[in-house]
Parts: C-alpha cells; sequence; structure tokens
C-alpha cells in the first residue's frame, strides 16, 4: 500500500509503498478515502524536519536533554544508536480521515466490513491507503455522510473540547483568537451551539473568511480600537469565554484574552502560545479562570481509553473523545454545521509533498488540504522486498526473521547481528508498514511484510527474534517453536503461569521429536557481560551469597509496562532479568522465595526486596528501587564467596577485593552483555550447540517471578520442589 512518509534526518518526503498495517487486538483495518492535513501540527513538524541538527535541537531542547542522559549513562555507541533511529526512521504524518471499514479484529462489537468511518490518532489516522484504528477512535457514519467533510473528524473533536471547556450558555460572548482551521472550527461550534462569535486574527483573509461563514464578528489584532470595539459589542461586558486556537510563542494571546474577557470570564487554551500571562492588570483583578483543554477530549493519552478500548461511564465522563467525535459528526450530518467552505485544496496521495511545501512556503492562501486516495485500485498486500535473496537454504545458514523491532531491538539486537555468508537478514515486520519499512531498509532486510505468515511460515527462515510488547511474546513463541523455528524472545517470556506451561509442555514434547528440535532462548543478555563471565570464574562454584541493587527508576502509573495485561507489571517485566542473572552466578536454581513491597496508593510493586534461597545453599538478595535519583548509577552487584569479594558497578567497573588487596577494572562503555548473547545464540545454531541458556533455567526464572507475586500476595514464603 502507499503511505506518505517523512525523514526526520533531512525532512525528505516520500509517498513510497509501504507494508500494511498489522490488525491488532480491538483494532479495524480502514481504507482511506480522504484525510486531512493539519496545516499547524504537520505543518511544525516537517519546518523542524527540514531544519539542521542545531535547528532540531533548539525546536526540541527536551529531546536533547534525553540524548544527554543516555550518552552519561550509555556511552557514545548506544547514543549514537538511539539518535540514528530516530533521524533515518520514516514517520508517517496526519491524524484525522474518513474511509471504509475492511478488516476487523476478533472481538470487535458494533462495526462490521463495509462500514463508513471517521478516525482519529496520531500514529493510526495517518495518510495511507489503509489504516489500523482501535475502536475508541473509530466512530461509524452514516451511509450517505460527505466524506470530506467527515475528515474534519480529529480537528473538529478538539474544536469541541475547547467549546466545552468554554461552558458556554445560551446567548453568551465567546472571542477566538486565531482563526486559522481550528480557530474556524471552535468558531462554527460556538455559533451553533447559541452564542455570539468574535473572531480576532493577524491575517486579513482569515478575518474575512470568519466574517463570512462563522462569526458575528471578526476583527484584525491590529485594528485601531479593538478593545473598545469588542466592549461595545458585548455591551460593555466583555467575553464570557476567551478561546485560544493561536499558535505563537508570543504572550500577546493570552494577556489579550485577558483584557476582553468579562470579570470571572474563562480563558481557554487550546493552542501552542505560553501562559505566563501578567498577573495585572487583567487576571487578578477579574479573577479569571484560565483553562487547559486536552486534545479531542477525556480518553486521550490513556492507553486503557485508547488501545484497550475500555470506555468511561457516560454517567460520570459524558463527553469522551469518541463521543466528542460522535457529536461532531451528528452536527455534520444534520447539516447543523457546515464546514465545506474551509476546503481550499483536494490532492491526490502522490501530490501530498507538494502540498507541504506550498504550506512552507505560502505560496498560496490555503485553510484545509485534504488528501483523497484512489478507492478503486486493487489493494497490493505483499511483502516489500528490498533486495533478491542472496543466500541459499541449507540448514548451515542462520535466516533470520524479526517480529517487532522497535528501540531496544534497533540499539541492542540488529547491530550486533553479524551478516555474512552462514547468517542473513530476510524479512521483519512491525505493527507499522512505516515501521517495517525503516528497519528493512535500515538493517539490510531482504523484505518487510504486515503479515506474520511471511515470518512464521516461510521455510528459509529458520530463526525468528521476537521483539513485540510483552502480552505478545508467549503467542508468538508457541507459533513459532510449532512452525521449527530457532526462538530468541526478549524478556519476559511469558506473563502468566499457564502461559509458562503450555509453553513447557510444548517445547519438553519438541525434543523427543526427530529431527535435532530447535531451541528457545529468553534474552537475559546481562549473564553474557565481560564482567559477569569473569566474575563467575573468580568466585567459583559453590554457595555464595549476592545482593543486586537496582536503581529502576519511576515508570508513570498509565504506562503500557504498568499494565498486568500488557507489560506484567515491573516483576514480571523486568525484575526477572535479576533473578537469571543470580541464578547464573550461584549455578544452581532457586528453592525459595519471599518478597516484601514499600506501600504506596497505586500499589505498583515497584519498590521491592526479594529473598532468594538456592538448592546449593547461595542467597541471594534483589532490591529493586523505583523510588531513587537517577543521578545514582542504575545497578550494583556484589558477590561474597569463598573469602573474596566481586563488586560489579553498573557493567562499567569491576572491583575484586581477595588476599587482603583489591583490583579494580574499568569499561570505557556499559556492557551488559547483549553482542555477546547475540553473538553465541546464532553461534550455537551454527554449530549445532545446545541453547546458551538451557531450558530448565528460563523456566525457572518465569517461576521466580510468579512466585515473587505470590508471596507479596500472601505475605508467605514460597518454595519449590
Amino acid at each position: 500500500m502507499l503511505q506518505l512518509t517523512q525523514k526526520m534526518k533531512n525532512g525528505s518526503m516520500e509517498v513510497m509503498e509501504v507494508a500494511e498495517p498489522v490488525l491488532g487486538g480491538g483494532m479495524m483495518l480502514i481504507r482511506n478515502h480522504f484525510s486531512l492535513i493539519s496545516a499547524g501540527t504537520e505543518g511544525s513538524t516537517v519546518s523542524t524536519a527540514r531544519k539542521n541538527l542545531i535547528g532540531k535541537a533548539q525546536e526540541r531542547p527536551q529531546q536533547v536533554k534525553l540524548v544527554l542522559d543516555t550518552l552519561r549513562t550509555q556511552g557514545p555507541v548506544q547514543t549514537y544508536r538511539a539518535v540514528m533511529k530516530k533521524l533515518d526512521a520514516w514517520s508517517a504524518l496526519g491524524y484525522s480521515a474518513a474511509g471504509k471499514v475492511i478488516a476487523i479484529a476478533p472481538g470487535v462489537k458494533g462495526f462490521k466490513i463495509n462500514d463508513f468511518v471517521a478516525c482519529a490518532g496520531v500514529g493510526y489516522a495517518s495518510h495511507a491507503e489503509v489504516v489500523a484504528i482501535p475502536i475508541n477512535l473509530c466512530v461509524k457514519l452514516m451511509p450517505d455522510i460527505d466524506l470530506k467533510q467527515a475528515a474534519y473528524n480529529t480537528l473538529g473533536a478538539i474544536a469541541m473540547q475547547g467549546v466545552r471547556q468554554a461552558d458556554l450558555r445560551l446567548g453568551e460572548n465567546c472571542a477566538v483568537i486565531g482563526l486559522g482551521l481550528l480557530g474556524q472550527l471552535s468558531a462554527v461550534l460556538v455559533k451553533a451551539s447559541g452564542s455570539k462569535v468574535i473572531g480576532i486574527d493577524i491575517d486579513p483573509a482569515m478575518v474575512e473568511i470568519a466574517s463570512n461563514h462563522c462569526t458575528d464578528m471578526a476583527v484584525l489584532r491590529d485594528a485601531d480600537g479593538i478593545e473598545g470595539r469588542i466592549m461595545e459589542f458585548t455591551g460593555g461586558l466583555g467575553c464570557d469565554a476567551v478561546i485560544i486556537t493561536a499558535a505563537s510563542e508570543s504572550l500577546d494571546p493570552i494577556n489579550f484574552a485577558g483584557a476582553i474577557a468579562r470579570k470571572k470570564g474563562s480563558i481557554v487554551v487550546v493552542g501552542a502560545v505560553p501562559t505566563g500571562f501578567d498577573r495585572e492588570p487583567h487576571f487578578y483583578r477579574k479573577e479569571l479562570q484560565v483553562k487547559m483543554s486536552c486534545s479531542y477530549g477525556p480518553g486521550r493519552y490513556d492507553p486503557i481509553y485508547e488501545e484497550k478500548g475500555i470506555d468511561y461511564p457516560p454517567a460520570y465522563v459524558r463527553w469522551t473523545e469518541k463521543r466528542n467525535m460522535e457529536a461532531f459528526q451528528a452536527l455534520l450530518y444534520s447539516k447543523k454545521i457546515d464546514v465545506s467552505y474551509l476546503t481550499t485544496h483536494v490532492i491526490k496521495l502522490e501530490d501530498a509533498p507538494k502540498a507541504y511545501d506550498m504550506m512552507l512556503s505560502k505560496s498560496e492562501p490555503y485553510i484545509g488540504i485534504l488528501i483523497e486516495y484512489d478507492v478503486d485500485k486493487p489493494l497490493k498486500r505483499e511483502k516489500i522486498l528490498f533486495r533478491p535473496s542472496s543466500i541459499v537454504h541449507r540448514p548451515s545458514v542462520v535466516n533470520v526473521g524479526f517480529i517487532g523491532a522497535g528501540s531496544y531491538a534497533q540499539s541492542h539486537l540488529l547491530p550486533n547481528i553479524p551478516k555474512g555468508a552462514d547468517v542473513a537478514l530476510k524479512g521483519v515486520i512491525t505493527a507499522s508498514g512505516t515501521g517495517s519499512r525503516s528497519v528493512g531498509e535500515r538493517f539490510g532486510f531482504e523484505f518487510c511484510t504486515g503479515d506474520e505468515k511471511d515470518i512464521l511460515g516461510n521455510p528459509e527462515i529458520n530463526t525468528v527474534f521476537i521483539t513485540t510488547r510483552h502480552d505478545s511474546h508467549a503467542d508468538y513463541v508457541l507459533k513459532a517453536l510449532k512452525s521449527g523455528k530457532h526462538v530468541f524472545v526478549e524478556k519476559p517470556l511469558c506473563l502468566s503461569i499457564d502461559e509458562l506451561e503450555i509453553i513447557s509442555s510444548l517445547y519438553n514434547s519438541l525434543l523427543t521429536t526427530p529431527p535435532s528440535p530447535s531451541f528457545l532462548m529468553v534474552g537475559y543478555n546481562r549473564r553474557f557481560s565481560p564482567f559477569a563471565q569473569e566474575a563467575k570464574k573468580i568466585i567459583g562454584n559453590g554457595p555464595m551469597a549476592m545482593i543486586y541493587r537496582i536503581n529502576a527508576g519511576a515508570i508513570p502509573p498509565d504506562s503500557w509496562i504498568q499494565d498486568p495485561d500488557l507489560g506484567g507489571g515491573r516483576i514480571i517485566g523486568e525484575v526477572c532479568h535479576f533473578v537469571d542473572f543470580l541464578t547464573f552466578l550461584s549455578g544452581s536454581q532457586p528453592s525459595l522465595v519471599h518478597a516484601q513491597a514499600m506501600s504506596g496508593p497505586r500499589n505498583l510493586q515497584d519498590v521491592v526486596n526479594v529473598s532468594l534461597s538456592f538448592q546449593n545453599g547461595s542467597i541471594g538478595t534483589i532490591s529493586y528501587l523505583s523510588n531513587g535519583d537517577k543521578a545514582l548509577p542504575k545497578e550494583r552487584i556484589e558477590i561474597y564467596g569463598h573469602g573474596c569479594t566481586v563488586v560489579i558497578d553498573d557493567f562499567k567497573s569491576m572491583t575484586v577485593y581477595a588476599g587482603g588487596k583489591k583490583k579494580e577494572k574499568k569499561h570505557f562503555t556499559q556492557d551488559k552483555g547483549q553482542k555477546a548473547e547475540v553473538r553465541t545464540f546464532l553461534d550455537a545454531i551454527l554449530q549445532g550447540k545446545p541453547s546458551p541458556i538451557p531450558f530448565e533455567e528460563i523456566y525457572s526464572t518465569s517461576r521466580v517471578t510468579f512466585a515473587i507475586l505470590e508471596s507479596l500476595r500472601t505475605s508467605q514464603v514460597v518454595k519449590f520442589e
């Protein structure tokens, strides 16, 4: 399928063939008929992309700070990889569209194939022939609706949320500062609600258009006597509410809003403007109320609402983002509002890059720019080939397929796969078509795809890396093993004891099935780090005492990682790393687990102490702490045994205390073992060696993480047979 894409590195824009997006749970595939270019948001994104690195840094100081933090903690190599992942990737544009349903995930209700829908969402409702949309970002349309107007869906919902925040009553006065696309839509909705509208802008053309279509009074910002004219229009009272839809770095919009608002009036900030208003004379003396309007409405940025499709009860949250979209579409269909006048350009998808050039150069006047799609042409639902196959399929060659390839895979796994005569990167699939294409091109895959069968059902591919979100790991592991593939899955292996037992049963049954079975490995990389390998040699075998302290840092409660259904929480999703590491050091499996968590209002269980006893008499403590300061290095391991002590600090240095002497080694950069882990895994396949991590230890580590949760729940010690 075709999609409009852009590279952040240089701003280059291209309409290219990409793989169809993956139909995830709770989603639908929509064939776009029209999508709307948001001149403000998208224009800013494109403008930033076309600047040099210094210009990009000035536009996004927060991202510069993140880069510096990565440089400090992970070193220049990983920092470079992280930056280039962002700059080299093809990214999607667009977030408002309308089209027809062509596929529905199991369990989705209220929609059927061939329904017309309007959809929303950055990363979802892109400028592409086919998009994958969660159900709470999709609204059903009447069959005879005008799809051109329906494509204004997202901007309409944003404007509606701003109007709701203004809390206007019939007959009240509302000023809209900024009469671009969002301002015009806001004015249309305010007028339809029965309030009087005053429009203000710095552009005479926008003022004239608003005067003809959506305002009772429209005036230039620099017009003589503007404040007096507004006071006269409002009968000397001032505006009951002021909605700011302008985009500016100036304080003038917010301060001017204070000047024209009535006493105890409301000011709603919808546009991107600074809010450091002057306290005197207006905001303090009038006791003005300033409100921020969050995008489409309640539910925005909430993964439980947007990704899981769990709605808020209308009795408690009357207007969610989806209900705002439905209300906007109902107003369109009933012809209570008409936004057709906003459409100044309708262009074909292949001409879309020219539209952005026109916007940035302002070579033509514009407001709403619609992209029209050729819905009569057959869709290409096939993998995208980058190059012909260069390696003959034979048992002695590792042909790799990737399912998922996010930040971690691009920073730590893919760069460490040696491509040569005996290793080839065959195919890759990610959730988005642009993601698959970006990874495929950057790392030299033969093809990218939107269909998992092209990976799992491909007889040439004998090795699969699974780096998707945690909730899909178990399912993909089972499918890959049943397909006879060697499997490398990022941690965790699975999210429940039931999934673990199913995987264990299948894996053990394969061991007795000729020919030589595939093996399964989990990405527990720390045991492969140089310091870990050296520490194990120094301490040797036999009972030892181990202390592992992790300054993990806080993760927001609404992150998918904290979600038990999606990420498994931090114990299953992250503490498994450290259980495996102590298992490796001790050379024995845990036999007893006891855990305690610090109590908190959200019960996130991410400040935890875990005590482990091992079968060979070793003991270990894991202190996993999310409430520390990030200036403290993340990880410290202390190992005591046989009159010797080894201390590993953040995998950058190792200190050995033995014979009354102290020896210290340091690495210039952090090495957590990812490179050695990948190479060891591939060598085991090529040379017919056993799995680098025995399955018994993989199974045990997962069992222990579930036991930690059980111990926290029961406050009891959990013992293993």
